[in-house]
């Protein structure tokens, strides 16, 4: 519980903020001045290659140092960095800690694919601050315990709820994490021009040097030092997109003005024949695997017998070798049986009819919903479900963000009860510093590929897309489909992890720019990477293996063998981000319907709810975690394949996977209640400690 500073340890606070005033100063200018020297040795002929390795190993190089001057043995430091980190430099940390790789790389990516449906991120994400801010950080802080789990234990009485804890802990910092390494590996392939694979565990390394040295205080200083870097390099392309477009150098300006100007570009693509030219030969595409589908063992057998007499046909003619090996592949690439060919053939089919639609499978920007309200009724069914969806999403991811376990880590940090409600303020406004841009930075975009890319001849086409093509083919392919030697729109996919990422060549900045939002995307990995790990690795090393397994080990055993948990944790994790399981933005959602089933019932009622028992809790938890669970698992195609789930996809109410913490939530709220009432009341002393932290007046919260 917090207590009044004295008057020297109020003096120190403000020498300590002074100073890190200077540091971060010092260190700001110097990043810039880092770029600009960059920027003229790459104009003096410096290759890009070299470019790309200098940021990696120059920012990786930093973080390491951080976390070498920051380690520590100290248990407050290592789990809490001392309790003394100030409310703007905390709201900073957090800020980078949550600018996680969805945030930086994939957001303005799902907007520029989803149009309106991808403002759900930006008002559940911004929404779960207010609610961190007003049911959960300065109460939690005030209870004074390392880590959510901790307050679990000391709450509901013993080890029951802490171990359920842990499980939802780790469970959903895993499957955050997972996107983070899937991120890492994505810009660390575009840095260095490594296989993605190979760039997983390279990225990897960067993210170990500060959890694994130094804990929350290496992670708190050194997310700090990653908030500065993301944010400038987020904020330069998309500012010189607005200058380059509108004249105006304040993208959050223009935003109306060039969403009118891509409404009016996508009616004239909507009316282009080229592009329903297009659209007509992927649905021809998805109409032919259909009728293969039909009778697989016989179309299997067609395909083959005429692979095989057209390579026996050219080999006959002594065609040209080039045509030959074509024809080779051609017969290689068929499907080895029947269970192969079906499972291919269906996954063909379905891709091709996910192009054949017009403007490449994108809705109309500024269109709300999908359906019409005033429509036929099929029409209305997808405008409701569509709604559903969009308000469904926004509740998960709200209060999901009030229950994720590594930010809520974050305000065990300040100096008082009162720092941990100003940091949630300044947490606010360092993240309203990206969001308020990511909308506009996907409108800038989308009217750059709609005026200028769409309709280059292919072999005129930005050397950007065939580099971003090298990395991942998943992530950019352009397909002549229709053999007029021109792109239409509907001959790119392309995935929304690159949109950020790809801005800077989009918008013709020199490589550079390209090399720093890089590092940003990479600081933003990071930053979140370290917070979830260490996280993971408190959980069990603190929560389990100190609180329930050993209350004697020392200090120094306990974090010794944090950072070798997390060190197989980070390698498991990374293990995984390698299979590609899902693309990053799901992988994020998913983990935000884990915390918000699991912990927000458990920690809201935990705290204004005295009756809440600890029977009721265990409930809860896992009846609203199992829940989600079971959802995701027999809806979502991986995970299906995961499970061997075969039975047909059934949604309940038409609501996704990505919003499964919907059924989780109330269940567990439910559950939670009437346990409760039907169990014992807490002991006297854990009612008194809830009245305590629930009414600040009663030894001044407010100060």
């Amino acid at each position: 519980m917090s207590r009044p500073a004295t008057g020297s340890a109020a003096a120190a606070n403000r020498a300590f903020k002074a100073q890190l005033n200077r540091v971060y100063g010092w260190y700001t200018g110097g990043f810039i001045a880092f770029v600009i020297v960059l920027a003229v040795l790459e104009v003096l002929g410096l290759p890009r290659t070299w470019i790309g390795l200098t940021f990696l190993l120059a920012t990786v190089a930093l973080y390491a140092g951080i976390g070498v001057m920051s380690r520590t043995s100290d248990a407050s430091e290592y789990y809490v960095a001392g309790r003394r980190v100030p409310a703007i430099y905390n709201g900073m940390a957090t800020g980078a800690d949550w600018m996680s790789a969805a945030s930086f790389i994939g957001m303005a990516g799902t907007l520029y694919l989803t149009g309106y449906g991808g403002l759900a991120f930006i008002m559940g994400w911004t929404g779960g601050y207010v609610l961190v801010a007003l049911f959960l950080a300065p109460y939690l802080r005030k209870f004074g315990q390392f880590t959510i789990p901790d307050f679990l234990g000391a709450r509901y009485e013993g080890n029951t709820a802490r171990f359920i804890g842990i499980f939802a802990a780790i469970l959903c910092s895993f499957t955050y994490v997972v996107a983070q390494i899937l991120g890492v590996g994505v810009i660390t392939a575009r840095l260095t021009g490594l296989e993605f694979t190979i760039g997983v565990f390279v990225g990897l390394g960067g993210i170990l040097v500060c959890s694994f040295l130094g804990g929350m205080r290496a992670v708190t200083w050194t997310q700090v030092a990653q908030y500065i870097i993301l944010i400038i390099a987020y904020m330069i392309p998309v500012v010189w997109l607005s200058v380059k477009q509108t004249g105006v150098p304040v993208p959050q300006v223009v935003y109306g003005a060039q969403l009118q100007k891509v409404t009016a570009l996508e009616q004239k693509l909507l009316d282009d024949p080229k592009e329903r030219e297009v659209i007509a030969l992927y649905q021809a595409q998805a109409d032919d695997y259909a009728r293969r589908l039909q009778d697989v063992p016989a179309s299997l057998t067609a395909a083959r017998s005429t692979a095989e007499a057209e390579l026996a046909a050219l080999k006959a003619e002594n065609a040209p070798v080039a045509q030959i090996q074509a024809a080779e592949r051609a017969l290689s690439r068929l499907p080895g049986n029947e269970t192969e060919a079906a499972a291919a053939w269906s996954a063909a089919q379905a891709a091709a009819e996910s192009r054949a639609r017009p403007l490449a499978g994108m809705p109309r920007h500024a269109q709300q919903f999908a359906g019409d309200p005033d429509g036929t009724p099929q029409e209305q069914a997808a405008f409701d479900v569509s709604r559903r969806n969009f308000l469904a999403l926004v509740f998960c991811l709200m209060l999901g963000t009030a229950a994720l376990p590594h930010i809520l880590m974050r305000y065990y940090t300040t100096p008082s009860v009162k720092q941990a409600r100003e940091s949630v303020t300044w947490s606010l406004f360092f993240i309203f510093m990206l969001y308020v841009t990511a909308p506009a930075l996907a409108v800038l975009v989308k009217y750059e590929m709609f005026s200028l890319v769409v309709g280059t001849p292919f072999d005129q086409l930005p050397q950007w897309i065939a580099d971003w093509h090298r990395v991942d083919p998943a992530l950019l392919t352009v397909t002549d489909i229709n053999k007029d030697g021109i792109l239409q729109l509907g001959e790119m996919k392309i995935g929304g992890d690159i949109i950020v990422l790809a801005t800077p060549a989009i918008a013709g900045l020199p490589y550079v720019v390209s090399g720093m939002v890089a590092a940003g995307g990479l600081a933003a990995a990071l930053s979140t990477a370290d917070g979830l790990l260490l996280t993971i690795a408190n959980a069990l090393s603190h929560d389990m293996y100190y609180k329930m397994i050993d209350p004697n080990a020392s200090t120094a055993r306990r974090v010794a063998i944090s950072k070798a948990l997390l060190l197989v944790v980070a390698v498991a994790a990374a293990s995984v981000a390698a299979q590609r399981p899902a693309d990053i933005l799901f992988l994020v959602s998913a983990a935000f319907s884990f915390a918000a089933a699991a912990f927000f019932p458990a920690l809201t009622l935990g705290i204004f709810w005295k009756r809440a028992s600890k029977w009721g809790a265990i409930c809860g938890m896992v009846a609203g975690l199992g829940i989600t669970f079971y959802y995701m698992a027999v809806t979502h195609p991986w995970l299906r394949g995961v499970f061997g789930v075969t039975s047909p996809v059934e949604l309940w109410w038409g609501i996704q996977p990505i919003a499964a913490g919907l059924f989780g939530v109330p269940l567990g709220f439910a559950v939670i209640v009437v346990v409760s009432l039907l169990t014992p009341p807490p002991r006297p002393e854990v009612q008194a400690l809830v009245e305590h932290v629930r009414y600040p007046n009663l030894d001044g919260l407010a100060r």
